[in-house]
C-alpha cells in the first residue's frame, strides 16, 4: 500500500479508517441505508484502501460476522424468548404492581426504576420500551403523577441494562471482544449501573418532570387500560425466572474464584452452566413452564409466542454481525494496531479512550449496539498494548460511551417521542438529557472504581 503525501504508513491506515468510518456515518445518518448493507461495504472499502488482497478481505469480512455472531445471536434469540414469555404471562405487571405497593405512591418513581432495571436484563432496549408502556400509563393514571416522572426512571433502568449489564448483548459484544471476565462485569457493572441509574432516573425524573407535563396518547392509553390480565403470576416466581440467566452466571464465575484450577467436578459443573448460552437456555426452558405452562398456556400457544418474538430480532443481528466485520477488517489490515500505537504514544487513558470512540460513534451513527460492535474493534488492539488495565471496567466504559446523547438519528428518539406524546425539543430536553446523564455519569462512577480496583 502507498502511502499518503508522504505520511507514515501508520498515519495512512488511520486517514483511510476515517475515510470508511465517514462514508459509513453518512450512509446510516443522511441517506437512511440499511447498517448492515453499510458496515458491510465500509468494511469492504476499508480493506481495499489499507491494501488488502481482495479474497483476504472477503475471508475477514466472512470470518469477523461469524466469530461475532457465534455467541450473541444465541444470547440475543433465547433473551428474546424470555422477555416474550414475560409479556405474554403479565410476570412484568405483577413486577411492577408489586413495587408500587410495597414502596408506596410517594415513591413509585423509585420502584419504577428497579423494574426498569429487573425487566431490562433479558430483554432488548426497545422490546422493555413497549413491554413497560402500558404499565408507565397505568401508574402513572393510578398514583395522578407526571408521565415523565413514572417514564424516566424506567427508561434510565433500561438503558443502564442496555449498555452495561451482562448477559445483555450489548455489553456481551465488548465482553466477547476484550476477553473479559463476565462475573467479574456483572459485579461492576452493578456497582456502575445502580447509582447512575438513580441519578439520570429517580432523581433527574423528578426534576424534569415537574417542568414538563405531557398526556399519554389517547388511543394508546385507553388500548392499554382496558387490556388487563386478572390472572398474574406470583411476584415471586416471576422474580426468580428473569434473574436465573444471571445468578447461573454469578455462580459460574463464584466458583472459578474460588477454584481456579478447576480441580472439583464442581467447578466444572458451575462453569458448564455458568456459561451465558446455558444459562440463558435452562431459564428459557424453566420460563416455558413457570411462565407458560404454570399460566394455562397450550403447547400451540407457547410455540406462535417463541416464534412470532423471533422475527423482529433479525435485523439487529445482522447489524451486529456487520460490525463483527467491520472489526476485523480493521485488525486484520492493520488498522487496529496503527490506533494502538497512536493511543499508546499519546498516553491516553484507556478507559477515557474507549468510552470516547463508543460515544463518536454513537453520535455520529443513532444506535448503540453499531457504537458498541465498531468501538470494540478499535479499542480491543490498544487494550492489547496496555498492561496493567482492568479490562471488565473498559467494557463498562465502551458501554457508557454508546447510550451518549441520542436525538435524531436514533430510532429510539423517535420512539419516546411518540410513546409520550412530546415534541422533538421537549424529547431534546427530557430523553437526550436522560441518555447524555447515564453517559457521563457512568463514566464518572467507571473512573472512581479504577481507582479502587
Amino acid at each position: 500500500m502507498s502511502t499518503i503525501f508522504g505520511l507514515s504508513h501508520n498515519a495512512t491506515l488511520l486517514v483511510w479508517t476515517l475515510i470508511a468510518i465517514i462514508f459509513l456515518i453518512l450512509l446510516i445518518s443522511k441517506y437512511k441505508w440499511n447498517p448492515f448493507i453499510t458496515l458491510l461495504l465500509s468494511a469492504l472499502m476499508l480493506g481495499l484502501l489499507t491494501g488488502m488482497k481482495p479474497a483476504d478481505v472477503i475471508s475477514s469480512i466472512t470470518g469477523g460476522l461469524g466469530s461475532t455472531l457465534g455467541t450473541i445471536a444465541i444470547v440475543i434469540g433465547l433473551g428474546t424468548i424470555l422477555g416474550k414469555m414475560m409479556a405474554e404471562s403479565g410476570g412484568a405487571e405483577q413486577i411492577a404492581t408489586t413495587l408500587v405497593d410495597r414502596f408506596g405512591v410517594k415513591r413509585v418513581h423509585w420502584a419504577m426504576m428497579i423494574v426498569g432495571f429487573i425487566v431490562g436484563i433479558p430483554v432488548f432496549f426497545e422490546v422493555g420500551v413497549i413491554l413497560m408502556i402500558p404499565i408507565i400509563f397505568t401508574v402513572a393514571r393510578k398514583t395522578n403523577m407526571s408521565l415523565l416522572q413514572i417514564g424516566i426512571p424506567i427508561l434510565a433502568g433500561l438503558s443502564t441494562v442496555h449498555g452495561l449489564v451482562p448477559p445483555h448483548p450489548a455489553p456481551m459484544i465488548a465482553i466477547e471482544a476484550f476477553n473479559a471476565d463476565l462475573g467479574k462485569t456483572i459485579l461492576y457493572s452493578l456497582l456502575v449501573g445502580i447509582p447512575t441509574a438513580i441519578i439520570a432516573g429517580p432523581v433527574f425524573g423528578k426534576f424534569i418532570g415537574k417542568r414538563i407535563h405531557t398526556e399519554p396518547p389517547a388511543e394508546l392509553a385507553e388500548q392499554f387500560s382496558a387490556k388487563k390480565n386478572s390472572n398474574l403470576p406470583g411476584f415471586g416466581i416471576t422474580l426468580f425466572t428473569i434473574l436465573l440467566p444471571v445468578i447461573l452466571m454469578l455462580i459460574g464465575s463464584i466458583t472459578n474464584i474460588v477454584d481456579p484450577e478447576a480441580t472439583s467436578s464442581l467447578t466444572v459443573f458451575s462453569a458448564f452452566i455458568g456459561n451465558e448460552i446455558i444459562a440463558l437456555l435452562i431459564s428459557v426452558v424453566f420460563a416455558l413452564f413457570s411462565l407458560g405452562f404454570a399460566r394455562g398456556f397450550t403447547k400451540h400457544e407457547l410455540s406462535r409466542f417463541t416464534s412470532e418474538c423471533l422475527a423482529p430480532t433479525a435485523t439487529i443481528i445482522l447489524i451486529i454481525g456487520g460490525g463483527g466485520a467491520f472489526k476485523q477488517v480493521l485488525i486484520n489490515s492493520g488498522v487496529g494496531n496503527a490506533i494502538a500505537e497512536f493511543a499508546t504514544h499519546a498516553n491516553i487513558n484507556v478507559i477515557l479512550f474507549a468510552w470516547l470512540v463508543a460515544a463518536l460513534i454513537r453520535v455520529a451513527t443513532g444506535s448503540a449496539t453499531v457504537a458498541m460492535t465498531t468501538a470494540a474493534g478499535i479499542v480491543a488492539p490498544v487494550l492489547a498494548l496496555t498492561p496493567g488495565a482492568n479490562i471488565e471496567l473498559v467494557v463498562l466504559a465502551t458501554g457508557a460511551g454508546s447510550l451518549v446523547l441520542s436525538h435524531v438519528n436514533d430510532a429510539g428518539f423517535w420512539m419516546i417521542k411518540e410513546f409520550f406524546n412530546m415534541s422533538v425539543a421537549q424529547t431534546l430536553k427530557t430523553w437526550t438529557v436522560m441518555e447524555t446523564l447515564l453517559s457521563v455519569v457512568g463514566l464518572l462512577f467507571i473512573l472512581l472504581l479504577s481507582t479502587v480496583v
